[in-house]
């Protein structure tokens, strides 16, 4: 999120994976010119930090109608860092997943799984003065995609981050440990080897809530050897 402290893109996706068919579509033909961000441009305005309520951060409660959602209930937590380990504050991190189904709501989700009325499906915090956010949700499902035959995405929660202004947005993903899809799923894969890892969130019992919730730990490092993989 610094200009004047850049990523590691090494450990990044490349913007053209064959496998990951759209890319081909998008993927720049030539080389980039950076532009360098001005001093105001990297330090506001900050964007949404001062509008998050008190349940945003809780999926199983911020789109309840009449009853609880429907799955696996979840805790996601951990702590937004830069390269040297030092807690980034006041970061808005916000997600959005699908259901347990694995159906979003949205109009261009037309896959053939049931909307949960109780579950809207995105949430957001600020990250305090040790860089933590936590989420409570449900263990979102894999789904049908129509990038190749028989493709299926592996259950995961997308991440979005703001630090101090509109231009500093990263975005990632989340995986679970042990899930069976990643192995075959191009858009995990198209992250390098020994960055790819960095994606999928570790199990803790101590996170997780007793007769309640199981707890994932997911860090994200803004920068540097062990970076988050971002989208490009």
């Amino acid at each position: 999120m610094d200009a004047y402290n850049p990523r590691d893109w090494s450990t990044q996706p490349a913007y053209l994976s064959p496998e990951y068919k759209s890319t081909p579509l998008r993927a720049p033909t030539r080389a980039l010119i950076p532009l360098k961000q001005t001093l105001s441009e990297l330090t506001g305005p900050v964007y949404g930090h001062e509008s998050v309520g008190e349940l945003d951060a809780d999926l199983t409660r911020n789109g309840r109608k009449a009853g609880e959602p429907q799955g696996e209930r979840i805790i996601v937590t951990g702590r937004v860092l830069d390269e040297n380990g030092r807690p980034v504050p006041d970061a808005l991190v916000e997600v959005w997943q699908c259901n347990a189904a694995g159906r979003y709501i949205h109009a261009a989700d037309q896959h053939d799984a049931p909307l949960d009325p109780n579950f809207f499906g995105g949430g957001r915090c600020v990250s305090d003065a040790e860089g933590r956010y936590k989420f409570m949700s449900i263990k979102p499902g894999a789904y049908p995609w129509p990038n190749h035959h028989n493709a299926w995405r592996p259950a995961h929660i997308h991440f979005s981050l703001f630090g101090p202004s509109f231009l500093t947005r990263l975005v990632t993903q989340m995986y679970f440990p042990g899930d069976p899809l990643l192995a075959l799923d191009p858009i995990y894969n198209a992250t390098p080897a020994g960055s790819r890892e960095l994606l999928v969130s570790t199990f803790s019992i101590d996170v997780t809530q007793p007769g309640y919730a199981l707890g994932y730990v997911f860090d994200i490092v803004l920068r540097g050897r062990d970076a988050t993989p971002m989208e490009r």
